[in-house]
């Protein structure tokens, strides 16, 4: 069975000041509690690989990274 989801955007965010394994799983958890929003942060290559749906802009991702303490572009 294939589920099919409409509306939904990929983008890839690269993330500054991370010092540690612990900063990646904090900005991870901040994203993914946005609605619409399905993230995975990688330390080692300081990015973020987030889906969103049509409701989310890439600015209201880039402020939440912003919020918890880090930089995003």
């Amino acid at each position: 069975m294939t589920t099919t989801v409409t509306g939904t955007a990929e983008v890839e965010l690269a993330i500054g000041g991370m010092t540690c394994a612990s900063c990646a799983a904090r900005i991870e958890k901040k994203l993914n509690r946005m609605d619409g929003v399905e993230a995975t942060v990688n330390y080692a290559t300081e990015k973020a690989k987030v889906s969103f749906g049509d409701q989310v802009a890439v600015a209201d991702l880039i402020a939440t990274v912003e919020a918890t303490g880090y930089t995003a572009a």
